[in-house]
């Protein structure tokens, strides 16, 4: 993969997709993305094959077929996906079906640039995996796109990547080098972000929020996620519950819960965050970036939990601290009403 940071750098897409030679891209964007859709599309010039703007949360089958079907009619040898996760899931999701390289230009934090996992949710069921294939050939990080994201979805969709790093920090097949990056992660995002919900046109916060979500995704793709990335693939696959923002409820509680489990990252993510304890910390974060107080206020009932729990222990997975049912069904009840857990 070839990373292309800086402000104003969006101007060398001509040159990453000439250094890829890629002739017919199809331009993948989410609805309402009409100005970037624009501005890339002058860009390429003879380059842009076509557009498919329909990208959705939690990347449905549905949607892939019909991304595949769209580049598959207009002769295309690969795509830019503009925009977040959702339409990068896109991009990565339709690379594993038609083999088309990415080019990747993120204008928010959640990192799923920078990984070989695709995602894609079907009857219900959100079902990941990891494949090289997946992982765009370059990636345009450029903070002048991310100036006008709203403070609100600034500051989920940076706590959706510092997710990644939290659990990166406790990961089975953790490095030295996966926790440096996870730690600085942590350390840019946590500055970062309050200063995007005070004043959105900060450049210099957007470069360091756009550092700390490349760390992020970067860890996220050399590790194995666990009980934290397994809840909110379940809340966000069956029960539609917006992604980043999920992440941003559960964070605090899993960290209540996994963190005393593993000493070497409790007092990583603390140090990161200049704080004594993490959970309270992401808590506060979660409450300024905008989040909701509970699982409850995204329409969370007590009587989906059975079925959160069923999913989450239907498929074995690496955790710090071990797991069972009930304790799993007590963090979630939690969340749901708002109530911080202990560990």
């Amino acid at each position: 993969m070839r990373v292309v940071f800086g402000a104003g750098r969006v101007a060398e897409l001509p040159a990453e997709a000439e250094r890829l030679g890629l002739e017919r891209l199809v331009v993948l964007a989410t609805p309402g993305r009409a100005e970037e859709v624009k501005l890339v599309s002058a860009l390429l010039g003879h380059r842009v094959a076509g557009r498919f703007e329909d990208a959705r949360p939690h990347v449905p089958a549905s949607v892939v077929q019909a991304a595949c079907e769209a580049a598959g009619r207009l002769g295309a040898d690969g795509c830019v996906a503009i925009g977040g996760g959702s339409v990068i899931g896109l991009g990565k999701a339709a690379a594993r079906q038609t083999g088309l390289p990415v080019i990747a230009i993120p204008t928010t934090y959640s990192g799923s640039e920078m990984t070989p996992i695709w995602g894609i949710t079907e009857d219900g069921v959100k079902r990941t995996g990891r494949d090289l294939r997946v992982l765009p050939r370059s990636v345009v990080y450029d903070p002048e796109l991310t100036v006008r994201l709203p403070p609100r979805v600034s500051g989920l969709s940076g706590l959706n990547a510092l997710a990644h790093a939290m659990e990166a920090l406790y990961a089975p097949d953790a490095t030295p080098v996966t926790a440096l990056m996870a730690e600085e992660g942590v350390r840019a995002l946590a500055a970062a972000l309050p200063v995007l919900v005070d004043e959105p046109s900060d450049l210099p916060a957007r470069t360091l929020a756009l550092h700390g979500s490349w760390l992020c995704g970067l860890c996220l793709g050399q590790t194995t996620m666990s009980l934290h990335h397994k809840l909110c693939h379940v809340l966000g696959g069956t029960f539609d519950l917006p992604h980043a923002e999920a992440h941003s409820i559960l964070m605090p509680y899993v960290a209540a819960f996994n963190l005393p489990a593993a000493p070497a990252a409790d007092a990583a993510m603390s140090r990161a965050l200049g704080v004594s304890e993490a959970a309270p910390e992401l808590a506060r974060l979660g409450a300024l970036a905008g989040a909701a107080p509970s699982l409850g206020e995204l329409g969370l009932s007590e009587g989906d939990l059975d079925e959160v729990v069923r999913q989450v222990f239907s498929q074995p997975y690496a955790n710090p601290r071990r797991l069972r049912p009930e304790e799993v069904r007590g963090l979630l009840l939690a969340a749901l009403k708002g109530t911080l857990a202990s560990g």
